[in-house]
């Protein structure tokens, strides 16, 4: 197959294409007509070989292949955009530019304001944004391979792989723990409160394995609406060490003992930006991170 070349607007048109959610939007974002963004997309198909969104009465949406080329057309403009950070960064010895990062939400709130708080100390060019994403489906890990995010906070080992494109390491492995309201004589016969990003951990054959944890009566939405539930004496619930860095009055912390599960959180990023001064930089303060500390406050 001969080679097929697209330009930076190409690229920038289908993604504006996918995020808008139809042509007429996307030429408003682009500060072109419906009609010449209709003309391109077909142009872009042409060269491609393949339709890359449905069209329908309610705008457009990209096919499984155009799917992958707008993630494709992602990574590549940030990649153009790092080509005249990192060239500018060699000639003045800086590390400057856009850093997106996708984290879970309590990675968000308790692992990275140290670690951008030293980051930012270091490489003050350096202009990091935060996203938080919840950790079901594709995840943090989906966000970058999508070209959505530079670096994903990401669990390991769940039901929802790390696409294999990406490559990572694992930071820390925080132990889960029972918390449930304070001076209650059997928490363990309190009902279960959970939400949907637990559900995706490994640790459910241990859960299997445990007799007194009954199925979820109550389910929240997020970690902090568990701990909110638990603190007003709602149940009790089983949550990872970062999610109980600070929790609520009225709750307390027991340990879950020796067999207890464990959760993996890492980093995830795409090969070409892993090589990138940005990234590099912020791998280093996050592997200098310290390990989340459970307690209350």
């Amino acid at each position: 197959m001969s080679a097929v070349d697209l330009a930076p607007q190409e690229l920038r048109t289908l993604v504006a294409i996918a995020d808008e959610g139809g042509f007429s939007a996307a030429a408003a974002r682009l500060g072109t007509t419906q009609s010449a963004v209709s003309h391109a997309v077909r142009g872009i198909e042409g060269k491609v070989g393949v339709v890359l969104f449905e069209r329908g009465r309610y705008g457009a949406r990209p096919t499984a292949a155009g799917a992958r080329a707008v993630a494709h057309a992602r990574r590549v403009l940030r990649m153009l955009q790092t080509l005249v950070v990192e060239t500018r960064g060699v000639a003045t010895g800086q590390v400057d530019g856009p850093l997106r990062i996708a984290a879970f939400r309590s990675a968000a709130l308790y692992l990275l304001p140290p670690v951008l708080e030293r980051l930012a100390a270091r490489h003050p060019g350096i202009e990091a944004t935060v996203t938080v994403v919840r950790e079901v489906g594709p995840g943090t890990a989906g966000a970058v391979a999508e070209g959505r995010a530079d670096l994903g906070i990401a669990t390991f080992g769940t039901s929802s792989p790390i696409p294999p494109e990406l490559v990572g390491d694992v930071l820390l492995e925080e132990p889960y723990a029972l918390v449930h309201p304070a001076g209650h004589p059997e928490p363990r016969s309190l009902p279960l409160v959970d939400w949907t990003e637990n559900c995706s951990s490994y640790t459910r054959a241990w859960w299997a394995a445990q007799d007194w944890i009954p199925a979820a009566t109550v389910r929240a939405e997020d970690d902090g609406a568990v701990l909110s539930m638990v603190s007003s004496g709602l149940g009790m619930a089983i949550m990872p060490a970062l999610s109980l860095t600070r929790t609520p009055l009225g709750t307390e912390i027991t340990d879950l003992g020796p067999e207890r599960p464990t959760r993996q959180v890492g980093y995830v990023t795409t090969p070409e930006l892993a090589a990138t001064a940005a990234v590099r930089a912020l791998v280093r303060e996050l592997r200098s991170s310290a390990k989340p500390q459970v307690g209350t406050g």
